[in-house]
This record gives C-alpha cells, sequence and structure tokens, in this order.
C-alpha cells in the first residue's frame, strides 16, 4: 500500500462498530482523524423509529483516548449539515488538509411489512442513511478539491448487502442502502478529472450493535444466527471491514471508484 503518513480523515459514526472500528484501522496506518458521531444515545435526539440505544459521548471519548494525539472527537448528527460543514473546517483547520471521508453513520429500522412500514421509519432511514451521506460528501470534498493532493483523496460510503438484496422486514432499508450506492455512482461521475474518487462497501452481517437490533427485528435470540445466510459461516468482524475502507481510502484505492465494494462474506439472503 502507499505511503499514508500525515494522511487526514474524518469518520462519520465514528464512536462504535464500523466507523470505531475503521478510525482504528486509519490510526494505525498514521492517519489523523476527526472522529464524528451523534452520540445520542437514547436520549431524546435519537431518530424516530431507531428501537435501541445509540453511541454516547462516553463511546466517543473512549476512542479518542486510545490515540490521543491523532484522533480528534467531534459531536455532530449528520442529519444536520451544518454542524458536518464544522467538523470538515475543523479538520483542515487542526490538520491543514483533509484526504478521506468515510461515510458510516447510519441506523435501522424495521419489522414490518412495507405496507406497514410507519412512513417515519422511512423519513428516519433517508434522512439518516442516506441525507448522511450526502451531506458528508457535500462538505467534505470542496476541501479535498482545494487541498495540496486532490489526486489522491477519498470518499467512501458504507452501504450494505441490503442495498442489492432484498431483505424481508426491511423495505425501507433496503430502499435507503440502495440510494446510497446510486449516490456515491453519482459522486464519482461528478468527479471525473479532479483526481478525487468515490467508492461504497457494502458489508454483510458484522458484529455491531446494529445486528443485534436486526436481531431483534426478526425475533432472533442470537445474531450468530445470521452466520448461515453468508458463505463464510461466521459473522464479519467490524475491523475485517474497516480493513477494507481503509484501503478505499488510500491512495492505492482509486481503482475502486464508482464501484460498491462487497465485503459480505458471500451474503445469500
Amino acid at each position: 500500500m502507499a505511503d499514508v503518513s500525515g494522511r487526514v480523515a474524518l469518520v462519520t459514526g465514528a464512536a462504535r462498530g464500523i466507523g470505531a472500528a475503521t478510525v482504528r484501522a486509519l490510526c494505525a496506518q498514521g492517519y489523523r482523524v476527526v472522529a464524528v458521531d451523534s452520540c445520542a444515545g437514547d436520549g431524546p435526539d435519537r431518530p424516530p423509529g431507531v428501537a435501541y440505544p445509540l453511541a454516547t459521548v462516553a463511546d466517543l471519548k473512549s476512542l479518542a483516548a486510545e490515540h490521543p494525539d491523532t484522533i480528534v472527537p467531534y459531536v455532530a448528527d449528520v442529519r444536520d449539515r451544518e454542524a458536518l460543514a464544522e467538523a470538515a473546517a475543523a479538520a483542515v483547520d487542526r490538520f491543514g488538509r483533509l484526504d478521506a471521508a468515510v461515510a458510516a453513520a447510519a441506523v435501522i429500522a424495521g419489522g414490518l411489512p412495507l405496507w406497514e412500514t410507519p412512513p417515519e421509519h422511512l423519513d428516519t432511514l433517508w434522512q439518516v442513511d442516506v441525507a448522511g451521506v450526502w451531506h458528508t460528501a457535500a462538505v467534505c470534498v470542496p476541501h479535498m478539491l482545494a487541498g495540496p493532493e486532490p489526486g489522491g483523496c477519498r470518499f467512501v460510503a458504507v452501504a450494505s448487502a441490503a442495498a442489492t438484496h432484498g431483505l424481508f422486514r426491511l423495505a425501507a432499508y433496503n430502499a435507503a442502502k440502495h440510494a446510497v450506492a446510486g449516490l456515491v455512482r453519482g459522486l464519482a461521475a461528478d468527479l471525473v478529472g479532479t483526481g478525487v474518487t468515490a467508492a461504497a462497501v457494502s458489508p454483510g452481517s458484522t458484529r455491531t450493535d446494529m445486528l443485534t437490533a436486526t436481531a431483534g427485528v426478526y425475533g432472533l435470540d442470537d445474531t450468530e444466527e445470521f452466520a448461515g445466510s453468508q458463505l463464510l459461516r461466521r459473522l464479519i468482524e467490524p475491523a475485517e471491514i474497516a480493513e477494507v475502507i481503509a484501503f478505499c481510502c488510500s491512495p492505492a484505492g482509486a481503482v475502486v471508484n464508482g464501484s460498491v465494494v462487497s465485503a459480505d462474506g458471500g451474503f445469500t439472503p
């Protein structure tokens, strides 16, 4: 892999799960990272229809304490474009550049067939999982284009195997993740000739709090039951997905421009 020392990244959904694992992977490779999370916990700022606690300020501070000189914790909700713009500006003010942005923030809501799904579930998934990715790209890409090495800059969104496979009782989540894939492909087309590239990574069943919530949607007692839907016959660890994302963030990751990279262990619904 090309030298990434001195590079700067912004990661949303950073306080736990795939986002936190991505922050750790990037730091291990020499990145300085602005770690962004809403830290809504189970409080009133949790989006409608989200039936499980989200990450907390304590989670984000704990992550930052692992690398206090290279991780900057930043509380911001991806639904708030202005707050994200301030986070991106903080990265440039602190470190002088922005080379990669990872849109990992997402929630899940579901449990009913499409025609019985409350409209607020679809709205939440659209605002967090889709508009949140849009906002992240909109505020980060201009810094990349204006930076010292746009040819090495990367935007990476976390999609899902749900972007390409229909999952029962999760039609709204399917729609949101399919939209993320389309968003990234459109962004890559907009970036032609600039050197900046865009891609998405689609995980399968990964050992996260979101997967635990998904088990609840299906009435499962144990997330390990999802392993049977993957050819690996085991759950994926967040650190495994993070390594794929870290490659996509690197200068060498230009080759996946405009792609949705399947990292689903052979997901077969």
